[in-house]
C-alpha cells in the first residue's frame, strides 16, 4: 500500500467506524419514533378526522333542514343530500377504526341514532305534511337526535385526542433518550475527527496548499513556475505532473500565439481584398479588423473605438444592432453618408449585422458601408431623363389637346358621329397622358427640392374637412359613406396645405375607386408625442399582402386591377410629399376587407419648420 493511501485509510477508517455506529443507532431510534408516530396515525388520527367530518356534515344537514322549513326546498335538499353522503363515509371510517375501549359502543350509538335521524328527515322533507307539523318534528325529534350524535362524536374525538397526547409524550421521551446518546456518539466522533485533521494537515493539506498556489500562478499566466515537493507519495507525483504540464503549456502558448497571429493576418488580408467598407466591432465598441476603404474613408482603424467616429449614423446603427440583436440599416434604408475619397464624392449606405455567440446573444457587429455612388448617379440620371422627356412631351401634347378641343367645338367644320366618337376617345387619352406627365414632373420637382414646401401652422381638422368636402359629392353618387373621427383638442401641424391636399386627394380617390357601393371610408387623426397621425381607412377589396411593399413605387399597379384608371403614380406622389414634410407613410391591408393608409406630420408646438426637413 502506497504512503498517501495508507494515511487516508487509517484516518478515514476510524471516521467510517464512528459514522457506522452513529448511523446504526440513529436508524434504530428513528425506527422506534416512526413506530410511535405510526401508532398515533393508525389508531387515533383517522378517528379524529372522521369525527370532525361527521360533526361538520351534521351541521350542514341541519342547515339544509332549516332551508327546507324556510321555503328554500331545492337548496335545502341539495345540502342534505350532499352532506348525508359525507356523514355516511366518515361514519364508515370510524366503525372500521375502533381502537379504544368504549369507542365501539359510541360509534354504534351514532349509527343507531343516524337511522332515526334519517327517518325524521324524510318526514320534514315531505311537502304533503303541513309546515307546522314538520317544524314540530324538527324540534321534537330531529334536533335532539342531532345533538346526541354530535355529543357522541365529540366524546369519540376527545378519547382519541387524549390517546394521541399520551402517545406523543412517549415519543418525546424516546426522542430525548435518543438525543442524549447521539450527543455522546457525536462527541466521540468529533474527537477522532480532530485528531485526524491534525495529522492530515501535515501529511496532505500543506502539500495541497502549495499545489493550489502553483495552480493560481499558472492561471495568472506564470508558466515558468517550478512546483517543489519533498514527499514521495501521490502528492509528490502530482507535483511532478504539474511541472510537466507547465512546461507543455509554455510550448503550447508559443505555438498558439503564432497560429493566432497567422489567422489575424489572413483575416486582414481577406478584408483588404473586399471592395466595400467593412469593419468587425466587438461588444465594447472596439474595431478588431477593417477593410482599407473603412480605414481611409471613415477612420475605422484597428483598436480604435466606434464611439470616436465623426459619422453619427455609423455609431447609431452599430449601437442599435448591439442592443436589439437584429440587422439594422439606416432609416428607411435611404439615408446615406457622403464622403470624399481621393477627392471624389462618394455615397455609402450603412448596415450593421450582429455577431452572436452559442446562446444567441450579440457579442459584436459587422459594419457594412455599401458604396451606392453608382446607384445614386443612375437614379439621378433616371430622374433627369424622366423630367426632360416629360417637359419635351408636354408642349406637343398641349398642341394636340388644343387641336382636339377645337375640332370637337366644330369651329373648322361639322363632324360626323363616328368622328366625334374618335375625337372624344382621343381627348380622354390625351387628358390622361397630360395628368401622367404632370405627376411625373411633380415627383421630380419634389425629389430635386425645386418644389419648396410652404409650411404653415394648420389645424388637422381643417385639413381633413377640406379634403372631405371635395370628395363628398362623388362618394354620394357612388353610394359610399365618408366618415371622420376627429378630436377638438388636436394640436396644429406644419403643413403645406396645397401639397397635403394632393395627398388626401390621391388617398381618397384610391379609396373611392376600390370601395364598392354601400362601403365606407373613414378619415381619422390622433396625436403622439411629436407628431399627428392621419389615417384613411376603407372597406374596399384590399391589397394582397405580397404587393404591400411595392404600392408606393412609381408605375406599380396591383395585378388584376388593370381595368381601373390610373398610371400608378398617385401613391408615389403621396410618399414624396409626406417625406418632404419630414413625415412617414405606410399601408396595411386585409384582402377582401379593406385598406388603411397612414401618414404623419410634425406637431407645430414641438418642432420648427427646419426640424421637419423642409
Amino acid at each position: 500500500m502506497s504512503g498517501l493511501q495508507k494515511k487516508l485509510s487509517l484516518g478515514f477508517g476510524g471516521l467510517l467506524l464512528i459514522i457506522l455506529i452513529i448511523g446504526i443507532q440513529g436508524i434504530l431510534y428513528l425506527t422506534r419514533l416512526g413506530e410511535s408516530i405510526d401508532v398515533i396515525l393508525r389508531e387515533n388520527y383517522r378517528s379524529v378526522v372522521a369525527c370532525q367530518e361527521m360533526k361538520e356534515a351534521l351541521e350542514r344537514i341541519d342547515s339544509g333542514i332549516l332551508f327546507v322549513l324556510l321555503g328554500e326546498g331545492d337548496k335545502g335538499r341539495g345540502l342534505v343530500d350532499r352532506n348525508s353522503l359525507s356523514f355516511e363515509r366518515a361514519l364508515e371510517v370510524e366503525l372500521n377504526n375502533v381502537t379504544l375501549p368504549g369507542e365501539g359502543e359510541k360509534a354504534a350509538l351514532i349509527q343507531q341514532l343516524y337511522g332515526q335521524y334519517k327517518a325524521s328527515l324524510e318526514a320534514i322533507e315531505d311537502t304533503g305534511i303541513p309546515l307546522v307539523l314538520r317544524r314540530d318534528t324538527y324540534f321534537s325529534k330531529s334536533f335532539p337526535i342531532f345533538r346526541q350524535m354530535k355529543d357522541a362524536a365529540d366524546e369519540i374525538l376527545q378519547m382519541n385526542q387524549e390517546n394521541m397526547n399520551e402517545a406523543n409524550d412517549n415519543a418525546r421521551r424516546n426522542a430525548a433518550s435518543a438525543r442524549r446518546q447521539m450527543y455522546v456518539l457525536l462527541l466521540v466522533g468529533i474527537t477522532v475527527a480532530a485528531g485526524f485533521f491534525f495529522f492530515t494537515s501535515r501529511w496532505i493539506l500543506r502539500p495541497i496548499n502549495r499545489l493550489i498556489k502553483s495552480a493560481d500562478e499558472i492561471g495568472r499566466g506564470n508558466l515558468d513556475l517550478v512546483v517543489q515537493s519533498d514527499s514521495r507519495d501521490e502528492i509528490g507525483h502530482l507535483s511532478k505532473a504539474f511541472d510537466t504540464m507547465a512546461s507543455n503549456l509554455r510550448e503550447f502558448r508559443r505555438t498558439d500565439q503564432a497560429k493566432l497571429i497567422r489567422v489575424q493576418r489572413a483575416t486582414q488580408q481577406a478584408f483588404d481584398s473586399l471592395p466595400d467598407a467593412m469593419a468587425v466591432i466587438d461588444f465594447q465598441g472596439t474595431v478588431e479588423v477593417a477593410t482599407v476603404l473603412a480605414r481611409d474613408a471613415f477612420g475605422l482603424k484597428q483598436n480604435t473605438r466606434i464611439q470616436d467616429t465623426k459619422v453619427p449614423l455609423v455609431l447609431d446603427v452599430c449601437q442599435r444592432a448591439l442592443k436589439t440583436g437584429h440587422i439594422v440599416a439606416s432609416e428607411n434604408g435611404k439615408t446615406m453618408i457622403q464622403q470624399f475619397v481621393d477627392g471624389e464624392e462618394r455615397f455609402f449606405r450603412p448596415e450593421a449585422r450582429p455577431i452572436r455567440d452559442q446562446e444567441g446573444q450579440p457579442t459584436g457587429v459587422v459594419l457594412v458601408l455599401k458604396d451606392v455612388t453608382q446607384l445614386r448617379q443612375q437614379d439621378e440620371m433616371k430622374r433627369g431623363i424622366i423630367s426632360t422627356v416629360s417637359h419635351q412631351l408636354k408642349t406637343p401634347l398641349t398642341s394636340v389637346r388644343m387641336a382636339i378641343h377645337v375640332l370637337l367645338e366644330e369651329k373648322v367644320g361639322s363632324l360626323t358621329e363616328k368622328q366625334v366618337e374618335l375625337l372624344l376617345a382621343a381627348r380622354e387619352d390625351s387628358d390622361r397622358l397630360y395628368n401622367i406627365l404632370n405627376k411625373l414632373l411633380d415627383i421630380t420637382r419634389i425629389e430635386s427640392g425645386r418644389a419648396a414646401m410652404r409650411l404653415q401652422k394648420k389645424h388637422p381638422n381643417t385639413i381633413v374637412l377640406d379634403a372631405v368636402d371635395l370628395f363628398a359629392p362623388a362618394a354620394s353618387d357612388k353610394g359610399v359613406a365618408i366618415r371622420t373621427e376627429l378630436r377638438g383638442d388636436l394640436p396644429e401641424v406644419w403643413a403645406d396645405a396645397t401639397q397635403i391636399g394632393h395627398v388626401f386627394s390621391n388617398l381618397l380617390s384610391n379609396a373611392l375607386r376600390y370601395t364598392d357601393p354601400g362601403g365606407e371610408i373613414t378619415i381619422s387623426a390622433t396625436v403622439e408625442e411629436a407628431r399627428v397621425i392621419f389615417e384613411v381607412r376603407d372597406t374596399g377589396r384590399g391589397i394582397p399582402p405580397e404587393y404591400l411593399s411595392n404600392i408606393f413605387e412609381r408605375f406599380f399597379r396591383v395585378p388584376d386591377q388593370a381595368k381601373e384608371t390610373g398610371a400608378g403614380l398617385g401613391l408615389a406622389i403621396v410618399k414624396e410629399i409626406v417625406e418632404a414634410h419630414g413625415g412617414t407613410v405606410s399601408a396595411k391591408s386585409t384582402e377582401g376587407k379593406g385598406s388603411t393608409f397612414t401618414f404623419t406630420l410634425a406637431r407645430a408646438d414641438r418642432a420648427t419648420k427646419e426640424e421637419t426637413g423642409s
